[in-house]
């Protein structure tokens, strides 16, 4: 595959996970009642699993995009 496709499509799966992930958990703090919507928590929920989505995309990036 060429490697601007595979890095693209590297991101992109990261993305879905850190969008999946933190929305399950939001959705959980939100029922729960733990914040409310469009709260300081809710923004550090989203910015939190990004910034761990992150680390752990440059983390495995190596393994996924090393040269064929």
């Amino acid at each position: 595959m060429e490697r601007t496709l595979k890095g693209v499509a590297y991101v992109s799966v990261w993305v879905l996970i850190w969008g999946t992930v933190a929305s399950l958990i939001d959705f959980v703090l939100l029922e729960r009642e733990i914040y409310a919507t469009a709260s300081a928590g809710q923004a550090l929920t989203f910015v939190g699993y990004g910034l761990a989505t992150v680390v752990l995309a440059w983390r495995y990036a190596p393994r996924f995009l090393g040269d064929d």
